[in-house]
């Protein structure tokens, strides 16, 4: 489908979502906020679909809700009333907010501010072009910052998502910092390679197969909210329940007969093991 903020493509195996906001460096207006279920459901729902890479185009990855829109319409983002006491969050901006259980790589092309991160926090690899900036600036412009800071403290470390908070725009990293806290896993110089870099890096996972990918990324995502012990019963059931899967015969079979193995579409990851 056609989509006025977003563009959503296949290069081979590898579907890309890439934010089409350039001029306000992809900020989040009220069109892409209904837009991202729809590419993720389209991106997921496709069977030559394996992996996912998420990136922006312009200078900026994604800046957060558009201030300006937020400024004039804040319902159109927000909502037309505030959330009440003991409603439960239900985001549906990223890849696992939406069902998606595709390997999402996440390439931070120029600078990720506020509700950027919430992209970041929702990828399952991440990656960044050398010019890459880091900054929240929520508290500059009177607003809470929550949702990231929640699920980056997941990843980094608690004083260094504190001191990007309280900060807000008055401070900033880039991505040698970004490596070394564990919030991306590799810079690409010259900046302009990312997108090769990321597809190429889609492609190996690509080489794997589907349905265990997901299953794997969907053990990996269910425990963060688990204690251990629920967690291994949890991962157990998802093992057992893939073993009446087409591609857990045919991996072994290529093993041993040392060709390259012929995978099953992706389908669905079983509810086993929850």
């Amino acid at each position: 489908m056609a989509y006025e903020t977003l563009i959503v493509e296949k290069r081979g195996h590898v579907g890309w979502l890439i934010f089409n906001r350039p001029e306000s460096m992809n900020a989040m207006n009220s069109v892409m906020g209904r837009e991202l279920p729809l590419a993720w459901k389209e991106l997921g729902d496709d069977d030559d679909v394996r992996v996912i890479v998420h990136t922006g185009s312009g200078r900026g990855f994604q800046t957060g809700m558009d201030v300006k829109e937020v400024s004039n319409e804040p319902s159109d983002l927000r909502g037309e009333r505030p959330r009440e006491e003991g409603e439960t969050y239900e985001g549906r901006t990223t890849a696992v907010d939406n069902g998606v259980w595709k390997p999402v790589i996440c390439a931070i092309n120029g600078t990720c501010a506020g509700a950027g991160f919430h992209f970041v926090m929702g990828a399952d690899i991440v990656i960044a072009s050398s010019n890459a900036v880091f900054l929240d600036p929520h508290v500059s412009v009177g607003q809470v910052s929550a949702l990231e800071p929640i699920g980056l403290i997941r990843r980094i470390p608690f004083e260094a998502v504190a001191r990007m908070v309280f900060t807000g725009r008055h401070e900033r990293f880039g991505p040698e910092r970004a490596r070394e806290l564990g919030l991306i896993s590799q810079i690409v110089d010259p900046p302009e390679n990312l997108q090769d870099e990321a597809q190429a890096l889609a492609e190996k996972i690509a080489l794997n197969s589907p349905g265990a990918l997901m299953a794997s990324k969907k053990a990996m995502w269910r425990s963060l909210d688990m204690g251990l012990r629920e967690s291994l019963d949890m991962g157990i059931g998802l093992v057992t329940s893939f073993w009446g899967h087409p591609d857990d015969r045919e991996g072994t079979l290529a093993f041993a007969e040392k060709r390259e193995p012929r995978w099953a579409p992706p389908g669905k990851v079983e509810e086993d093991g929850s």
